[in-house]
């Protein structure tokens, strides 16, 4: 069903270029922030760049690199808007050092219960357009977003069993600092900063407890279950918002009918990845519980909405921190009232 859905949307993006010679030919040159080993930057090289050629007879393809490939992770938006780069497939809340607002759209830790309800938020309840004033400000007009959005929500990783919000008390995390840390603060952990490449040595010494990592699927793959056999699955913190970004005056050449088919092929991939992230997640939950070495752990609707609870309060200071950043929140708790995961 999925694979028809796909070919009905290449097909549809087909018929948008047909009549062929308007777009400009191009190879998009695209960083994103996955490393080249991982999951889910195997999944994009090798099923859905090729496709982005074959919609648009060749004229517009696509080459994603792996994070670091070109510039440093946290400079990509600089290399984008100053053409070092045409593009990037990043983690919006890298950039929360320029602006809080990229914390508060690139990952509203503890928000959201699915993925859906965050691309849903990003692509039609504001978060585009709030993302897009960011760069019109800090990037004076040199950048355009085409879209953002999560492909999955992080598992958490645990060398102990953490059943509830009060169980937290202590908890050494690994987490990434700003909002992240200060909402497993105020929940009675101890936050850590370590770099992700640390994190399975920093688990298996006991130096942390516990570690927001990445996709159940992705920390299946790193080998974090060999040392963290309490996982919480579906996850209770982080949706990390990855950005499709383009370089603006590149975005003019593509002209309407290339904008269109990068609009769709970003759509479809990122669906199709999310898909594909969600029933690789499952089926390494189930083996998991199967086997009885791992034990996974789901928290309770109420207990997630206690973590939810405790870290609204973070979210409104950081929201504090500039005008954008308030905007930003202002719309995901309109969003979240109107799907009630707010009163």
């Amino acid at each position: 069903m999925i694979k028809k859905t796909l070919v009905a949307i290449s097909l549809g993006a087909l018929m948008l270029t047909a009549s062929g010679g308007d777009i400009q030919a191009k190879t998009l040159k695209v960083q994103a922030s996955s490393k080249a080993g991982d999951w889910a930057h195997r999944f994009m090289t090798d099923n859905y760049a090729p496709k982005l050629g074959a919609m648009t007879y060749g004229n517009v393809k696509i080459d994603v690199l792996p994070t670091k490939a070109v510039v440093p992770h946290r400079e990509t938006i600089d290399a984008v808007a100053n053409g070092i780069l045409d593009g990037d497939l990043n983690a919006v809340s890298y950039f929360s050092g320029r602006d809080a607002a990229f914390a508060i759209i690139g990952d509203l830790i503890a928000g959201y219960d699915t993925v859906d309800q965050v691309r849903t938020f990003c692509n039609h309840a504001g978060g585009k357009e709030i993302l897009q004033k960011l760069y019109d400000k800090y990037t004076k007009g040199q950048v355009h977003v085409v879209g953002c959005g999560p492909y999955a929500k992080e598992a958490f990783v645990s060398t102990i069993p953490i059943n509830t919000v009060a169980e937290m008390e202590g908890v050494k995390v690994r987490s990434p600092e700003g909002l992240a840390a200060e909402v497993f603060r105020r929940a009675g952990a101890a936050p850590v900063s370590l770099p992700f490449s640390e994190v399975y040595t920093a688990l298996e010494k006991k130096v942390i407890d516990a570690a927001d990592a990445s996709a159940h699927v992705n920390n299946h793959a790193s080998g974090m279950y060999k040392v963290a056999k309490f996982p919480i699955y579906p996850g209770i913190h982080s949706m990390a918002v990855l950005q499709f970004i383009v370089n603006k005056k590149v975005w003019d050449k593509l002209g309407p009918e290339g904008q269109t088919a990068l609009e769709v092929w970003y759509a479809a991939a990122y669906d199709a990845m999310r898909r594909e992230a969600d029933l690789q997640d499952r089926k390494i939950a189930a083996e998991q519980k199967a086997g009885g070495d791992i034990t996974v752990i789901d928290w309770s609707k109420e207990e997630r909405a206690k973590f939810r609870k405790i870290a609204v309060g973070a979210w409104e200071d950081f929201a504090k921190k500039s005008p954008l950043a308030q905007e930003a929140l202002d719309a995901h708790v309109k969003y979240m009232k109107s799907v009630g995961l707010l009163n």
